[in-house]
C-alpha cells in the first residue's frame, strides 16, 4: 500500500518557499505521492474553508515536478466542471510528460454554489459535466497518445453512490474523503457488490483520510479515520490495507487557516508516522 499526503495549498501561509519545503518534506520522509487540491475563484463559501490564497494545482505541481525526483504529483480533486474538457487533456498529458510519468489525476464534482456561478456554470449538472470530462479524456487519450497520456492513473472523488457508479463506469480508482472507518468498512463491499452487480472490475479504492495526532486515543465512535494516538492511526492504516486499498493519502489539515503558517505540526506528525509503520 502507497501513501500519499494531501499538502495544502492554500491559506495565509501558503508560499512559494513553503510549498517547496512541503514537496521537499513529504518526498524526503519517503511519502509516494503528494496531492493538491482545486479551487478557481475564492467566493465566500469557498473561503470560509480555504481562503486566498490559493495556488492552481496545474502550475504548482509543474512547478514542484523540476523540484522533485521520484515522487507522484497529483489533484484532489481537479474540479471536474471549472475548464473545458479539451484543456484538461492537455494540462495533464503534459503534466504526465514534463514530470516523466509521474501525474494522477484525480477528479470530482465539486461543491461551491456560489463558485460555480461566479465561473458561469451551471451547479446542477455538475455530476454530467464531470462524466463528460471523462468522456473526453476516454476518447483524446486513446486516439492521440502524443504525451503517454494513456497511463495516466485516474481517481474519482466523492463519497456519495454517485461517486461510487462513476469509478466503476469509467475504470478509475474511487477517492472517498475524511470519513470514519465504520464507514470505510461498509463501504467497500459496496463498491465491489456494485462492481460486481453491473459486470465491472473492481476500480481499486484510494481514501483520504485525515491525519490528526493527539497525545492520547481518541473515542472510537466519534473519531474520523487518521484521527486520534499514534496506534489509533497505524490501525487504521493497517485496516485500510486490508479491506484492499492501494494507496491511503493523508490529509494533514485539520481545518484552522492558521496551521498553513505553522506547517511543522503537520511534518511531525507525517514523519511520526512513516516511522511507525516502517518498523518491524
Amino acid at each position: 500500500m502507497q501513501l500519499g499526503v494531501n499538502v495544502p495549498n492554500f491559506g495565509p501561509g501558503a508560499t512559494p518557499d513553503r510549498l517547496l519545503a512541503w514537496a521537499r518534506t513529504v518526498e524526503g520522509l519517503g511519502y509516494d505521492l503528494l496531492l493538491m487540491s482545486d479551487h478557481v475563484t475564492i467566493t465566500p463559501d469557498v473561503a470560509e474553508q480555504y481562503p486566498a490564497p490559493f495556488y492552481d494545482p496545474f502550475t504548482t505541481l509543474a512547478w514542484l515536478a523540476g523540484q522533485t525526483g521520484t515522487i507522484k504529483l497529483g489533484t484532489a480533486v481537479l474540479i471536474a466542471p471549472y475548464r473545458h474538457p479539451l484543456l484538461v487533456a492537455r494540462m495533464a498529458a503534459n503534466l504526465h510528460q514534463l514530470s516523466g510519468g509521474r501525474f494522477v489525476l484525480g477528479v470530482g464534482v465539486g461543491w461551491a454554489a456560489q463558485e460555480f456561478e461566479a465561473l458561469g456554470q451551471d451547479f446542477r449538472r455538475r455530476g454530467q459535466q464531470t462524466d463528460e470530462l471523462l468522456d473526453t479524456l476516454r476518447t483524446v487519450w486513446q486516439d492521440t497518445d502524443d504525451y503517454g497520456s494513456n497511463d495516466i492513473p485516474i481517481w474519482v472523488g466523492g463519497v456519495t453512490d454517485a461517486g461510487l457508479r462513476r469509478a466503476i463506469r469509467y475504470g478509475a480508482a474511487w477517492h472517498p474523503l475524511r470519513q470514519t472507518m465504520g464507514w470505510m468498512r461498509d463501504a467497500v463491499p459496496r463498491l465491489r457488490a456494485k462492481a460486481d452487480e453491473l459486470g465491472r472490475p473492481d476500480p481499486g479504492f484510494v481514501p483520504r483520510i485525515l491525519l490528526r495526532l493527539t497525545d492520547g486515543p481518541q473515542p472510537e465512535e466519534t473519531r474520523h479515520a487518521g484521527e486520534g494516538s499514534i496506534d489509533q492511526i497505524l490501525g487504521d492504516l493497517d485496516e485500510l490495507r486490508l479491506l484492499g486499498a492501494e494507496t491511503v493519502v493523508l490529509d494533514p489539515f485539520v481545518g484552522d487557516p492558521a496551521e498553513t503558517e505553522h506547517p511543522e505540526i503537520a511534518w511531525q506528525a507525517l514523519a511520526t508516522v512513516k516511522a511507525g509503520m516502517e518498523k518491524p
